[in-house]
């Protein structure tokens, strides 16, 4: 490990990049990323310096880019903290001989059809599923296989573009929101995936990985909306029994063993099926939604901080084992709000009396602001979080703080004069 680390993080990452900084005097940060990031970006004085590049460049303008910083200011690790630009880490990482996740495993999570054949190929799964490239193969498909299919982009993420369909008629329609909702920024690419429905509890599961070595740090219960997707809470631990938690660790498992993943924290989406689980996706990096921090209070294990030292090249895997085989906490929940209609937010009554019976409840927009019905992650304005001593008892409890907000919606409408409603 050198004493003067100097790490190029390949898009934001939040605030992990000025705890990389913090972890160890003599750590020094770059940024390389796209430029619609850059106005998001935390703290970007802090940084040695800001390199971005526009939508369109290729593998081998960002391998330039990175090889010219490298030039003049050696970089000793590489960091990918988010899903945007994975892809172009791996190219970076790859050129400069710098260790990241390969391009074959970042191309097997960021492709869900090819990790469908991956896992069918290393026999840890089958799930029946099919890539269509126009809206009458897809209406095609549905018309010649009948049942309740989901159909997804590719290439997505918070639940972008999801939908459930049975009826050819409708093929049009869910084709052309997949194709808008990638997460990569790339063009071009219309292929939508069709799948079979899978029944059952969908759970994630939060690991970390040590040169390919797997440990789950904690199983969440997944609860979404039936219609969009759209993950409505969460909480940890799921209350599952002791042979089920063994059968998704070790699904778990062989899951990121056959995509390649070497290190690093993964999300993975499971449905728990009669078959046994079965994937829905998984992804190279923390989860959303605060999860990172339910598992902390819930298990102790903070995975941020296991990021950041993994990042500057510690080994993190015995104090993680160390730490899950000491008691934990409380079950920690959260659950989402979301508007009751598309229009401008006026007040958010009752967050202070939710605080005040004991859970944290934070907003996401501010009056002002538009909102919408529920179509992804971003598309919900407030959440609560609540503990319990068991899982149930933690979900009500955020789930009633929720139910004590409520929001006003100002919506246009058009009558004499151009009054508008509220809602």
């Amino acid at each position: 490990m050198s004493d003067q680390e100097h790490v190029l993080v390949v898009g934001g990452g939040m605030e992990i990049p000025g705890l990389l900084r913090a972890h160890r005097p003599g750590v020094r940060t770059s940024v390389l990323c796209q430029l619609a990031l850059v106005p998001r970006l935390w703290e970007p004085t802090a940084h040695e310096r800001v390199v971005a590049l526009g939508p369109h460049s290729t593998d081998q303008d960002w391998i330039d880019a990175a090889a010219l910083i490298h030039a003049s200011d050696p970089i000793t690790r590489l960091a990918t903290l988010g899903e945007r630009d994975q892809d172009r880490t791996a190219a970076v990482g790859l050129a400069l001989g710098l260790p990241t996740h390969s391009p074959d495993t970042v191309a097997a999570v960021h492709d869900k059809a090819r990790m469908r054949r991956v896992l069918a190929e290393a026999g840890v799964e089958q799930v029946r599923s099919h890539t269509v490239d126009s809206p009458a193969e897809l209406a095609r498909w549905i018309a010649e296989n009948p049942g309740t299919w989901v159909v997804k982009p590719l290439d997505g993420s918070g639940s972008a573009g999801v939908g459930v369909v049975a009826d050819p008629e409708q093929a049009a329609a869910f084709y052309a929101r997949c194709v808008a909702s990638t997460h990569t920024g790339r063009f071009g690419a219309p292929r939508v995936l069709v799948e079979e429905f899978l029944h059952g509890r969908q759970i994630s599961v939060e690991s970390f990985s040590e040169q390919g070595e797997h440990c789950v740090v904690a199983v969440t219960q997944k609860f979404s909306d039936p219609e969009t997707f759209v993950e409505l809470g969460h909480v940890i631990p799921a209350n599952l029994d002791p042979d089920t938690t063994e059968a998704v660790r070790r699904h778990t498992g062989r899951v990121l063993s056959a995509l390649g993943v070497r290190d690093g924290p993964c999300h993975t989406e499971l449905v728990l099926t009669e078959r046994g689980p079965r994937t829905i996706e998984t992804h190279l990096r923390l989860a959303g939604d605060e999860i990172p921090y339910l598992a902390k209070d819930a298990t102790g294990v903070d995975l941020v901080g296991l990021v950041v030292a993994q990042t500057l090249g510690e080994s993190v895997l015995p104090e993680l084992r160390r730490r899950l085989a000491e008691p934990g906490g409380p079950a920690q929940a959260i659950w989402f709000g979301s508007a009751p209609c598309a229009g401008t937010l006026v007040a958010v009554e009752g967050v202070e009396q939710a605080r005040a019976g004991g859970a944290r409840v934070e907003l996401a927009v501010n009056p002002g602001d538009p909102v919408r019905e529920l179509h992804d992650s971003g598309s919900r304005p407030l959440w609560a979080r609540a503990e319990g001593p068991d899982p149930d008892t933690a979900v009500r409890r955020a789930h009633e703080a929720v139910a004590q907000c409520r929001l006003i919606v100002s919506v246009p409408s058009v009558r004499a004069g151009g009054i508008g409603a509220t809602a």
